[in-house]
């Protein structure tokens, strides 16, 4: 009874953390409700193309970002009291004081926008005491909403920016006047309301909104039921479930603890009644729900925030972070396996023979391919064919559509409420798949205006969001009406659900909006001390010059830095201050690496701080949830997400599986099945099981199997080296000859007070001469001297981005100039024969075990 007591007090502490503390009454609880849903209207209003159709209520970006925090200000102070044992029943007056005050400061740059425009640079008296005012406001709020880690970083960064002149040499600079730093911090763009807390304003809100209306509309209950009964029948069914489910909600959602508190209740449960322990139940919803922050499209709305830093398409983003969510999910789901196997589990009694199962399969997956198809060509050729008209015949005709589906719902029974005993029996997939269909309607609209129709990712989620308020407020009357049940309770519950959701969607907002206003200090911070060209400095000399140690010190500060924060702001801070000192690094060592790979390998290492102690967030989370211990759920939770660990060294190195420069249709297929086999032989070294236990020869057989599945260059580069090192003279006629768009690797050696480095540089090219391609990169040489020297390096330029310092004396040496090397696949041959021996061994092992057992068995009887 006391574990029971403690397990709920625990989860709903994390809930409360999640949606707001307080439940005030009365007048301060209409209070509560009214203000997030103006927000939430405010912000698809924003959000929508009506405002430039009707010449109303047009916002710029700064008037947009300013009351979007004062909206977060606000209900931060309103909904979680000063200390954790404050009233929950009232608001105190010097609450309503703070968060008046607080939404006044955040709200300033709208009401003077005018009047601080015409003195840009020059912050007047009352400017620079409300940005002060600000800054304390905003880190109390993240202190009361996000609890300390992202207080302590805010405030260590301010400390820092002013007290530069009295820091440590090595990481000391000529600090800041208050003017200047108020300025920075909040009256200008290039702090708390720059881009991070842009794209929050943009297009995060939206996207948590699109959740919370799913969630309220019985989407994710649908998921879930249809995770089990496509998976419940076999080995460790509910896990490889919950691996599933967690997954299609990291398509809508954006926190990986909303993940775990989503589907854990019912995931968690069946685990543990199948034979998992209580740690590992909550093991495999923290690795799963952790792995939905880098499940495209949303990836923990740090996708948005990706598109703006490094300038690709939202449609490009998601096809690099696609194969390798997706590899991360399939590791999990076989590490799920060999656990059950390893404790001799199995699935859930199947409710129908094998048959009627494939059957069943047969038909869902053909009914899906003919919808998708048919509103594939519908949405297509209406538009060519009636042109501005296509509206008029659309319309009516996804109306009918919509309604066809509510209609085949009515025909299978209602899906079983959370926790219901119904799910300790194995749902039919058709009966589930068809009760649920219209869900999928705002998702693939969603998908589809991203994608096809190209929209931007604000205005697509704001025709999702319309399309879900319809369903929201039509389904439960519409499903009463066919089912001949009374409609007013229906209409009165949908009703509810959509204002519910409305307000539960902007109240899941106040966190994102202080962590993402919060990092923007971070931001402001790195601009205004030039800290990034410090930790380069410092992370070159940990790593002695070793790539390999760099990149492993890299992750470890984003795992330390992600500690305690939500997605969005661990992202926002690893990739401001570690992606740059990856970049230069890495090119600096001739390492030619796409700036997405860069800032996935951030985001990757940041989310899994989600799931490493001792914060690990997400482990509490299941771990309120399973009743078990909240550190031991933590590290097995860790060793289950180190198969995600390995996925950023890879497309760092092999940016193919980020599906960057594939060739060709069996190419792609080629680099999908092999990474797939890498990660499931590094799973079973981890496990140390694959058919049964490893033993230490197939261990280490299982290790140079993943290298060489995933890094077959390794043993290639060694016996056929890609480039081969030309004299300086050649450096001329060698650049001349590189196509546009190409890498010229450099042999650099640089002078600094007698103390001479030679290195390899990697620098793109541009059409032009020799000279002309060296000034793009930003090298101005004289080539009249046969030493080649280099008179200067232009500032902000790419060579000054990778580490060469003006200060220094430098030359060019030499160039790499390619050379022809055997396909890469085949000395991937190798790990796969290993991999067949390891794997045939296993199966006479264990064939040889199951008869013993049998024997055994026999012998007792």
């Amino acid at each position: 009874m006391g574990m029971d007591f403690r397990r709920s007090q625990l989860l709903t502490q994390i809930l409360e953390k999640e949606t707001g503390r307080r439940k005030p009454r009365g007048l301060a609880h209409a209070v509560c409700l009214a203000v997030p849903l103006i927000w939430a209207f405010w912000q698809l209003w924003v959000t929508s193309p009506l405002p430039f159709a009707f010449s109303f209520g047009v916002f710029n970006d700064t008037a947009a970002r300013s009351l979007h925090l004062a909206f977060a200000l606000f209900l931060a102070f309103a909904g979680f009291p000063l200390f954790r044992g404050g009233p929950s029943e009232r608001i105190p007056w010097y609450d309503w004081l703070l968060a008046l005050a607080a939404a006044f400061c955040a709200g300033y740059l709208f009401l003077f926008q005018d009047q601080l425009a015409e003195r840009a640079g020059r912050p007047e008296p009352l400017d620079i005491v409300v940005a002060c005012a600000g800054m304390v406001l905003l880190l109390e709020a993240t202190r009361r909403v996000m609890g300390l880690p992202m207080t302590i970083v805010g405030i260590v960064v301010i400390v820092y920016a002013f007290a530069g002149p009295y820091a440590p040499d090595l990481i000391a600079h000529k600090g800041a006047t208050l003017s200047r730093g108020a300025s920075q911090f909040w009256i200008t763009s290039e702090g708390v309301f720059g881009v991070p807390l842009g794209v929050s304003t943009s297009f995060v809100f939206v996207y948590v909104l699109f959740g919370a209306m799913l969630e309220g509309a019985g989407a994710g209950r649908y998921l879930t039921t249809l995770a089990f009964a496509l998976l419940g029948h076999f080995r460790g069914g509910p896990a490889k479930a919950a691996v599933v489910a967690s997954g299609l909600h990291g398509l809508i959602s954006g926190s990986s603890i909303a993940n775990v508190l989503t589907c854990g209740p019912v995931t968690i449960m069946l685990m543990k009644k199948v034979g998992f322990s209580a740690e590992k139940a909550g093991a495999v919803e923290v690795a799963a729900g952790s792995n939905g922050q880098i499940m495209p499209p949303v990836m923990g709305a740090a996708a948005f925030l990706m598109v703006e830093y490094i300038n690709i398409s939202y449609a490009d983003l998601i096809r690099h972070a696609l194969v390798p969510a997706l590899l991360a999910y399939a590791s999990l789901l076989y590490i799920v396996h060999l656990e059950a196997c390893k404790l001799g589990m199995e699935g859930l009694p199947r409710n129908s023979s094998l048959r009627l199962q494939f059957l069943g399969w047969g038909i869902s997956i053909a009914f899906l391919i003919l919808f998708v198809g048919a509103l594939y060509y519908l949405t297509a050729w209406i538009p060519l064919l009636l042109g501005s008209l296509a509206w008029a015949l659309l319309l009516p005709l996804l109306i009918c559509i919509y309604l066809g589906l509510l209609y085949l719902s009515t025909r299978f029974p209602e899906l079983p409420e959370e926790g219901d005993e119904a799910l300790m029996r194995l749902p039919r997939v058709l009966p589930v798949l068809c009760s649920g269909l219209h869900f999928l309607a705002p998702i693939l609209t969603l998908i589809w205006c991203l994608l096809v129709l190209e929209m931007s990712p604000g205005l697509a989620a704001f025709y999702a969001c319309m399309l879900l308020s319809f369903i929201l407020l039509t389904q439960w009357p519409l499903l009463a009406l066919m089912r001949g049940e009374p409609v007013k309770p229906a209409l009165i519950k949908g009703c509810a659900r959509f204002f519910s959701s409305y307000i539960a969607g902007a109240r899941n907002m106040v966190g994102i909006g202080l962590a993402t206003a919060s990092a923007g200090i971070v931001v402001g911070s790195v601009s205004l001390t030039g800290i990034g060209q410090v930790l380069t400095g410092v992370v070159e000399i940990l790593s002695m010059g070793s790539l390999p140690l760099l990149l492993i010190l890299t992750a470890v500060f984003c795992l330390i830095l992600g500690m305690g924060l939500p997605t969005t702001a661990n992202y926002i801070i690893v990739s401001t201050l570690l992606a740059p000192v990856i970049f230069s690094l890495t090119s600096a060592q001739g390492l030619v690496t796409p700036l997405v790979a860069i800032h996935l390998f951030c985001l990757y290492f940041g989310v899994m701080a989600d799931a490493t102690p001792p914060v690990a967030l997400a482990a509490f989370a299941a771990s309120g949830i399973s009743g078990g211990d909240p550190l031991k759920t933590g590290v097995q939770g860790f060793l289950y997400e180190m198969r995600t660990a390995i996925l950023p060294f890879v497309f760092l190195f092999s940016p193919e599986i980020l599906l960057i420069n594939i060739e060709s249709p069996l190419h792609l297929i080629w680099v999908i099945t092999t990474a797939a086999l890498a990660c499931m032989a590094f799973a079973s070294v981890t496990q140390r099981y694959m058919l049964t236990r490893n033993r230490l020869w197939e261990t280490l057989f299982l290790v140079c199997v993943t290298i060489a599945l995933f890094r077959p260059e390794l043993v290639r580069d060694r016996f056929f080296p890609p480039y081969e090192t030309l004299p300086a003279g050649e450096v001329v006629r060698t650049i001349e000859t590189l196509a546009p768009g190409e890498i010229m690797r450099l042999k650099i050696a640089s002078d600094n007070g007698g103390s001479v480095k030679e290195r390899y540089i990697a620098l793109p090219v541009r059409a032009g001469t020799a000279k002309e391609r060296l000034a793009f990169a930003g090298l101005t040489v004289d080539m009249q001297d046969t030493a080649l020297p280099v008179t200067n390096i232009d500032i902000d330029s790419h060579a000054e981005k990778i580490g060469l310092r003006s200060s220094e004396e430098h030359r060019i040496l030499g160039i790499e100039a390619a050379r022809e090397q055997p396909p890469k696949f085949l000395f991937s041959l190798p790990g796969l024969l290993l991999l067949a021996m390891v794997f045939f061994s296993q199966k006479r092992r264990k064939a040889r075990e199951d008869r013993f057992k049998t024997e055994k068995s026999t012998v007792f009887l």
